[in-house]
């Protein structure tokens, strides 16, 4: 059977040694990261933090989904409809090319209120309508409502409506 996207749900703050682990097993992942900067007592730097907060997409055959759990830190496969979770290629893809097309955008002046619906009109997500929960900086948080999970992304002000 040919391999398959799915999600894998990782213990808190866990996403990139789990990424890490099972890559050396020899595994495909994909940990999609965002740059975001991070303030200590004496200094503010950007780190790369996941889109996706203790998830991340693993490729593999279905009889084989049970070596995700030699690695540790993983706590299960993500379900829906009682079946575990798949993911196909093209949402992969829009994924990446979303995070692709957002990185490096310069901070803007969003004007939105909590519970706000809004539509992205332009880029990979084109069309998919998500509820607009608060701003920090030049990042929206939206809940996406087509993915039913909380997507964190940074989004020029012109691609919302």
């Amino acid at each position: 059977m040919l391999p398959q996207w799915y999600v894998l749900h990782t213990k808190p703050r866990q996403e990139k040694k789990v990424a890490e682990r099972l890559e050396r097993l020899g595994l495909e992942i994909y940990l999609p990261l965002q740059k975001v900067v991070r303030q200590w007592s004496d200094r503010k730097k950007k780190v790369d933090d996941p889109l996706f907060k203790s998830y991340l997409f693993i490729r593999i055959p279905e009889q084989e989904r049970e070596k995700a759990f030699l690695v540790p830190g993983v706590i299960r496969y993500l379900y829906w409809l009682g079946k575990p979770a798949k993911v196909r290629e093209n949402e992969i893809e829009a994924i990446r090319s979303f995070l692709d097309a957002t990185e490096g955008l310069p901070e803007n002046a969003f004007r939105f209120e909590r519970g706000d619906k809004l539509t992205i009109g332009y880029g990979p997500l084109k069309g998919m309508e998500g509820t607009y929960l608060y701003q920090k900086g030049n990042q929206l948080i939206l809940m996406v409502d087509s993915l039913g999970t909380l997507v964190r992304a940074e989004v020029n002000a012109r691609w919302v409506a």
